[in-house]
């Protein structure tokens, strides 16, 4: 299933591309495309990524709700989102315009940015990050669709974890301790109740430095991808993964500051403009926490390997976060 998919996808993106004509293939050879190998870039059960060219074909997971994910789509293409988020690129007879169905799952197209270089962590764009959080978060949601955007996907995909995390490693030790800093979690950010009305921005929903790409490429200005999770909801969540990592010991204080300190001068409003920042992250950096955590567990217990040192310093921050009280949250 997987090579068709990825063969599927790589003739959408080759058609969009307007790349050279495919090429009788000679005797013996399977490949009939005179242009250059595609690039499976991602391949996991949530979705497939695969680049042809300058396009970038993506396969989403097939149960993705479609119509939230026609309007997160359609949503990045919106005048007032230029500069921040990437734009997607139409398919070719689809009836929503960026989104149709290929092979029972979701397609959706990109034009192609460079990535975060994994091998030079100095040169991360945390500024560049926190300042295109802060004016995504500044766009009156109005502004966008007609109708109301879905709720942002972060506490979803934090309960997803923790429900990964009991069918595949329901049993192991560090589970009991990543349950009960889970159960000291406000409902919202368990998912089982909507976020607080006075707290709703629009909002990216996965925050991480592979989610920034250099368009066009390879020196374009850093913009923000992968929509999947856009929403409605705390504009704090977006800043919750880098605050779980400072608060584990895994982000550099100075590259914390940096990152907050851009935030906040370019106008955030997830936290406040000055002073302690934590009663604002306090909750969706707990919720952050947990979901690493319970995913490294279910990853190893999957795998059958032992934790490693990152994964097991996060099972540690929620050791720690058992014994606070819950919901530190103004």
């Amino acid at each position: 299933m997987t090579v068709t998919v990825a063969q599927a996808l790589r003739a959408v993106a080759h058609d969009v591309a307007q790349l050279p004509p495919p090429r009788r293939p000679r005797k013996g050879t399977a490949d009939p495309c005179a242009c250059p190998h595609p690039d499976v870039l991602a391949d996991r059960p949530d979705g497939m990524v695969v680049r042809h060219g300058d396009v970038v074909a993506k396969s989403h997971a097939p149960d993705t709700d479609l119509t939230a994910l026609a309007a997160r789509i359609a949503t990045a293409a919106a005048p007032p989102l230029a500069g921040i988020l990437l734009p997607p690129l139409p398919v070719p007879a689809a009836k929503t315009g960026f989104t149709t169905l290929l092979h029972g799952r979701p397609l959706s197209l990109w034009p192609y940015g460079a990535p975060v270089d994994p091998e030079d962590p100095d040169a991360a764009p945390w500024e560049d990050a926190a300042t295109l959080l802060a004016r995504l978060h500044a766009v009156a949601p109005g502004k966008l669709r007609p109708e109301p955007l879905p709720p942002m996907r972060g506490p979803a995909k934090a309960a997803r974890a923790v429900a990964r995390m009991r069918a595949a490693a329901g049993t192991h030790p560090a589970t009991a301790s990543i349950l009960r800093a889970w159960a000291g979690l406000p409902a919202w950010a368990r998912d089982e109740a909507p976020a607080p009305k006075n707290r709703i921005a629009l909002c990216h929903g996965d925050l991480h430095l592979g989610q920034l790409v250099r368009h066009p490429a390879p020196d374009g200005p850093w913009l923000l991808i992968d929509v999947d999770d856009m929403g409605l909801g705390d504009p704090a969540w977006d800043l919750a993964r880098p605050a779980a990592w400072y608060a584990a010991g895994l982000l550099a204080p100075d590259v914390w500051d940096r990152f907050l300190g851009s935030y906040r001068a370019a106008g955030g409003t997830a936290v406040r403009p000055e002073g302690d920042p934590w009663p604002q992250l306090d909750v969706p950096a707990r919720a952050l926490t947990v979901q690493t955590a319970a995913l490294a567990l279910a990853k190893s217990a999957a795998e059958e390997r032992p934790l490693d040192e990152v994964e097991e310093m996060m099972i540690e921050a929620c050791v720690r976060i058992a014994a606070l009280p819950p919901e530190l949250e103004c």
